[in-house]
């Protein structure tokens, strides 16, 4: 692990950047870094026939969930302002993104693969590389990973692998497990079966001893051998 002390995880939804920055983020807190959970929108209501009432309670409770898992990663997090439904430009995203991790110092950026199955993923990916490839352009040293999620796996490829201790691996899962989708009460996919049998998956093929994460690197703005 580099010795980075400023850390963004960028998600299109809440829970994504959770999942794809929570192992990095317990590392690194370890030595003093700082590290921020970037929420681009904040998902939305099932029901489309829901309430102005109902849509405030559900971004109420989702704020709780937002402030619970940040503190089990020890981090903090913030949204910038979208809505599902009405996304910027992939240019006006982007140079805000720039701005941001500017202003804030951002060594080490974390956000979605390419290959996914949802716009908004997709739009965060193209957004992040953007910003970051024009900032290493101009000759900054941040860096860029892509996290793993079941929902960006098309042409995902493992190539760096980060073992948990016992303990990291079960404040990541406990974590997660402040929102109600990751415990199954919004959608039937089964987020912790997932989650904890992948972690061994990786394990078994990086030949680790013990429950293993993975990123991919930003092979299109290295311009060099890391």
């Amino acid at each position: 692990m580099s010795q980075v002390k400023r850390i963004v995880s960028v998600g299109a939804h809440s829970l994504d950047a959770e999942i794809m920055g929570g192992p990095l983020f317990l590392k690194y807190v370890k030595v003093g870094a700082k590290c921020s959970l970037l929420h681009v929108t904040r998902g939305r209501l099932e029901d489309p026939n829901a309430t102005e009432e109902e849509k405030e309670a559900y971004l109420q409770k989702l704020t709780i969930q937002n402030n619970k898992a940040a503190d089990a990663l020890g981090a903090d997090w913030s949204w910038l302002g979208y809505v599902s439904h009405n996304m910027p430009s992939i240019g006006e995203f982007s140079e805000r993104l720039e701005k941001y991790f500017i202003e804030e110092n951002v060594e080490l950026v974390i956000t979605h693969w390419r290959g996914s199955m949802h716009r908004r993923h997709i739009n965060t990916h193209d957004a992040v590389t953007s910003a970051v490839k024009r900032m290493r352009e101009k000759g900054s040293n941040i860096r860029l990973v892509y996290g793993e999620t079941f929902e960006d796996l098309v042409g995902f490829i493992p190539q760096a692998y980060f073992e948990l201790e016992e303990s990291e691996r079960d404040k990541w899962l406990d974590a997660l497990k402040n929102y109600d989708v990751f415990n199954g009460h919004i959608n039937d996919f089964p987020y912790i079966p997932y989650y904890t049998t992948n972690g061994k998956v990786r394990q078994i093929e990086s030949n680790a001893r013990k429950f293993t994460v993975c990123y991919m690197y930003a092979s299109l703005i290295e311009n060099k051998l890391w």
